[in-house]
């Protein structure tokens, strides 16, 4: 048997896909992207093949992608996550239909892509300036409100009435916001869910910048906090598709890509 694999070395986590020549999801891995990235990455992928029973010889093709791409030597090629997302996204939502706007929200930055009735990636655009509005966010506003980022979705649902207003777009003074919000006795549903609207609303704008298409998807570690998926699909006026791993959905799309290249060179 011959496998393939995506790694996506992101500023926070690294994300590995193992598929087989019918790029169907085998296996994966997400761990810590740390600080040595190439070391993790290697360490990562030999437990995960261990894991899978799968002999490194194996493995016939990888691409790497993300934000240390270039670091992952051994990878046959690298390519922008931009265009390993959209091939992810399609590929995990098949059932969902043809995608044509991508969401993604990763733990430095966030993405909205817009794809052509092909698949084909036409526009994009990226706010990598601050961290609001990030999945790193969301841990400094758990961290504050005393909570696990995995409470967050619940406390949302728990939240009535209007949905507090978190204006600053700077993470450093939204967290100010949020301090001074507690201290004037409001709840921690309410701050959640003003979190939650305040990230939607910029999201959103990235959002329209690229043009809002229907099959919206949404990936990312963020995409796993329903409450934030009820958030920003009240403020698109869309409904969201959010796969089964919403983290590993570039990592698959190397997978897939790698799969592709290597069948190609086959039959060259």
């Amino acid at each position: 048997m011959r496998y393939f694999v995506g790694i996506d070395i992101g500023s926070t986590a690294i994300k590995i896909s193992v598929t087989d020549e019918n790029k169907n999801l085998v296996g994966h891995k997400i761990s810590a992207s740390g600080s040595m990235f190439y070391k993790y990455a290697q360490e990562a992928l030999a437990e995960l093949l261990k894991e899978l029973g799968i002999d490194e010889r194996e493995v016939v093709y990888t691409v790497a992608t993300g934000y240390g791409r270039k670091l992952f030597k051994e990878a046959d090629e690298n390519i922008s996550e931009i265009t390993a997302n959209a091939i992810g996204a399609q590929q995990a939502a098949k059932s969902y239909g043809n995608i044509k706007t991508i969401i993604n929200i990763g733990g430095q930055d966030s993405k909205a892509i817009s794809l052509d009735a092909e698949g084909n990636v036409v526009n994009f655009a990226m706010n990598d300036r601050c961290a609001a509005g990030t999945g790193k966010f969301l841990d400094v506003v758990a961290m504050n409100l005393e909570i696990g980022v995995d409470e967050l979705s619940a406390y949302h649902f728990k939240s009535v009435g209007t949905p507090l207003s978190i204006s600053s777009t700077c993470a450093v003074f939204a967290e100010s916001e949020i301090i001074g919000l507690l201290g004037n006795n409001h709840s921690v549903e309410d701050i959640v869910s003003g979190v939650h609207y305040s990230i939607a609303k910029r999201i959103v704008k990235l959002v329209k910048r690229v043009g809002v298409k229907e099959n919206v998807y949404f990936d990312g570690g963020p995409a796993l906090n329903d409450g934030l998926v009820n958030a920003i699909e009240n403020e698109l006026g869309h409904k969201i598709f959010v796969p089964e791993y919403p983290q590993i959905t570039t990592s698959y799309g190397a997978a897939v890509l790698a799969c592709d290249a290597f069948l190609s060179e086959s039959a060259s």
